[in-house]
């Protein structure tokens, strides 16, 4: 079983897990961990250790959902994922939002993180549309 964490700069990852606990009720094995100005690059690093160690129990990996690319939450994500040490296995995803982490449930009996991983960008990318007008009218016939 795929274990979660979702890792931003500010309150984005909390606010996620909340709304996602509004549509979905309690999200097992999701985990949230926030970059504050606060605690600093040196807090969310222990921070970051202390949710990975909780995410880890009975866990096959643990995929780390991160807001950005190349920010914080990922240096520090991917230096648990690139450690050869690290147990479980660790995966790491930039873009995470509100439509990945309720997919979530979609790969989360997977046992290969890295899998799981590939996975959730494929069943995400489809939620990523920009709104534009109908090219017909539409009616109010059913």
């Amino acid at each position: 079983m795929i274990h979660f964490i979702v890792a931003t700069h500010g309150p984005l990852a909390a606010a996620l897990l909340e709304s996602g606990r509004m549509v979905y009720g309690d999200l097992p094995g999701v985990h949230a961990v926030c970059l504050t100005e606060q605690a600093g690059i040196e807090g969310f690093r222990q921070d970051f250790r202390a949710t990975l160690d909780a995410a880890s129990v009975n866990a096959d990996g643990v995929l780390v959902l991160c807001d950005m690319q190349s920010g914080t939450p990922w240096n520090v994500a991917c230096e648990a994922a690139f450690n050869p040490h690290t147990q479980p296995p660790v995966a790491v995803v930039a873009g995470a939002n509100f439509p990945m982490l309720l997919q979530t449930d979609e790969v989360m009996m997977a046992c290969d993180v890295h899998q799981a991983a590939g996975q959730l960008i494929e069943l995400t990318l489809p939620t990523l549309v920009q709104a534009k007008p109908a090219e017909t009218e539409q009616t109010d016939d059913f």
